[in-house]
């Protein structure tokens, strides 16, 4: 799918881009899917740091994703830029210090400022509104963050659906 096919551009933006914001792109087009709007929206991921640009999801994340239906074998982690933040309708980061990285790109003296968001901030249970860097822990940290973006992405999915009036919203 190509941005000259959908109506709506949404970036799911974490500091590597090989971890968090992979599977919640993977995990959105699931649920854009499941509502019958997965043609109307181009889902990406990146990072707002370049070291792992070109290399795969995380093992332990694509693991994980695997064991609950979700590929992430076609990931290619890529990196955040102003005009990434131009281009988008929607940038979903992670935690408050990929909000700061995200907004520092705004040279537009805050044009882009207003689809920037936490990601959590749709989470039914958004705790200190981060989805937590799991790279340094272990299986059930990445499980955890599974849980957690799972359950955001439905609602973030739900919620574009109704904004953009699109797909079936009762599905």
């Amino acid at each position: 799918m190509t941005g000259d096919d959908t109506n709506i551009r949404v970036a799911f933006v974490c500091l590597g881009n090989i971890c968090r914001s992979p599977l919640a792109a993977e995990l959105l087009r699931g649920h854009l899917g499941r509502l019958g709007a997965a043609d109307r929206v181009d889902v990406r991921s990146m990072g707002t740091a370049g070291y792992h640009v070109g290399r795969p999801a995380d093992a332990r994340t694509a693991a994980e994703a695997l064991r609950r239906g979700v590929d992430l074998s076609a990931h290619r982690a890529a990196q955040f830029t102003a005009e990434d933040l131009a281009a988008f309708d929607h940038v979903f980061v992670m935690d408050k210090a990929n909000l700061h990285d995200v907004l520092f790109l705004d040279d537009e003296h805050d044009a882009h400022g207003h689809k920037v968001r936490l990601a959590r901030e749709f989470d039914p249970e958004p705790g200190d509104y981060a989805v937590p860097d799991p790279y340094a822990g272990g299986a059930q940290d990445f499980a955890h963050v599974h849980e957690i973006l799972d359950r955001t992405t439905e609602r973030i999915a739900r919620e574009l659906v109704r904004q953009h009036g699109l797909g079936d919203a009762e599905t």
